[in-house]
């Protein structure tokens, strides 16, 4: 590895893409396929961020084994057929693609560390043309889910980076915890689907409310 390269790794739901609505619809689509009571679109959001099994597993705690299955396998039927249909693509979240330009003619290395599947992953950098921006895409197919550290330390090896010359970017408490279990500096963001006041108690290097703010969360966490 390299003690000159610096990264910056981003969490993908709630971080640069608005996608809240659409997994509230898949995850609805679910449990009513099996006859369950539809979880509170509040609680929905809370779950964000976990691999869809995990997902699943604390929004129904008794769904387990060939259920848990059935509705991982529900989720997905719901969530592709809405795509297929052409009920549209969730959007980047306002100043994504600015910050990105700064990042890259800074000369940081980028990455994305999600709690989506690889297929979720590519299709959403894909459908805004941003997929080449990063040198590692890490998904819910190719580590533990978060917050283990596994995924956000395989896309540091990928990208030939230290840990602490990393940052991690997120918007839940899992994005920050599996930071701190990877010994990595993390910023949350507070645009996405985790208050404020749980994002804090993970205590970030820094909490930012725009992309605008981020060039100077960097500079105080990451200096040349």
């Amino acid at each position: 590895m390299s003690g000159d390269l610096r990264a910056v790794v981003f969490d993908l739901d709630g971080t640069l893409v608005d996608s809240l609505a659409y997994i509230v619809r898949a995850m609805r689509g679910a449990f009513a396929s099996e006859g369950m009571a539809v979880p509170p679109d509040h609680a929905i959001r809370q779950i964000v961020g976990l691999s869809l099994d995990a997902a699943i597993t604390q929004l129904a705690p008794q769904a387990k084994g060939l259920l848990n299955e059935r509705l991982v396998s529900a989720y997905k039927d719901t969530y592709w057929s809405a795509h297929a249909s052409g009920e549209g693509v969730a959007p980047l979240f306002d100043g994504v693609e600015a910050v990105l330009d700064r990042l890259d003619a800074a000369g940081f290395v980028l990455a994305i560390a999600t709690g989506k599947g690889r297929r979720g992953l590519r299709e959403a950098l894909e459908s805004h043309d941003i997929r080449h921006r990063f040198a590692s895409l890490q998904s819910a197919d190719d580590a533990p889910g978060k917050p283990d550290p596994t995924m956000l330390r395989q896309a540091l090896d990928e990208c030939g980076v230290e840990a602490r010359n990393a940052v991690m970017i997120g918007d839940t408490i899992f994005d920050l915890q599996m930071a701190a279990n990877a010994d990595v500096p993390s910023v949350a963001v507070t645009w996405g689907y985790h208050d404020v006041e749980i994002l804090r108690s993970a205590v970030p290097n820094a909490i930012i409310d725009s992309f605008v703010q981020l060039d100077d969360a960097l500079a105080e966490i990451l200096p040349k």
